[in-house]
């Protein structure tokens, strides 16, 4: 499996998402560690496990296993980051926000990676699972450590077309399924 096997599975109403994969496998804003890691965390985020499994294929292989291993950790860490604190922000009553959140999150301070590489990728993750609250803390720790808005957009926009890859895929695969059974 590779990114030209996902570009060979999406249907011609989806050509967008084809070229948009092939041109962002080719980013060169993006270092190869940040670009690799967060196309393995954009896929993670989006749990499609042939998507996840033609991205691990490509870019796995080009980060260090540290890296590899601290990509799937922004993705499991932001899967619940994210859930809770975009219930803080949309809860919008301040007594959720004075409690402590109690939740372990150690992996943060010691990710195994560089920390704007861990914090782009919790970035990327955000992106896809919509949490506004972790959106702005993530974008304000990459900016400090000297990332550009240019590479900034460039990880989420490999996040968004993973993640419209990763739904296209699914939906296309559950109207078959339900093709199959209507006939």
């Amino acid at each position: 499996m590779s990114v030209q096997t996902l570009k060979d599975r999406l249907p011609d109403y989806a050509k967008d998402l084809k070229l948009n994969l092939g041109s962002l496998a080719a980013e060169t804003v993006l270092n190869d560690t940040l670009k690799a890691g967060t196309f393995v965390v954009a896929a993670f985020a989006s749990r499609n496990p042939e998507v996840i499994a033609a991205i691990n294929a490509e870019f796995a292989g080009k980060l260090a296993p540290a890296d590899f291993t601290a990509a799937k950790a922004a993705a499991a860490i932001m899967g619940m980051n994210n859930v809770y604190y975009r219930f803080l922000h949309l809860a919008e009553n301040d007594e959720y926000v004075r409690l402590p959140a109690k939740l372990r999150m150690n992996v943060i301070g010691v990710p195994g990676t560089a920390k704007e590489n861990f914090e782009l990728w919790s970035l990327a993750v955000s992106a896809i699972n919509g949490c506004g609250m972790c959106i702005t803390a993530h974008e304000k720790v990459v900016r400090a450590a000297g990332l550009t808005v240019e590479q900034v957009q460039a990880a989420v926009r490999i996040a968004a077309v993973v993640h419209a890859v990763a739904v296209t895929l699914e939906a296309e695969s559950a109207s078959k399924q339900e093709l199959a059974a209507a006939a």
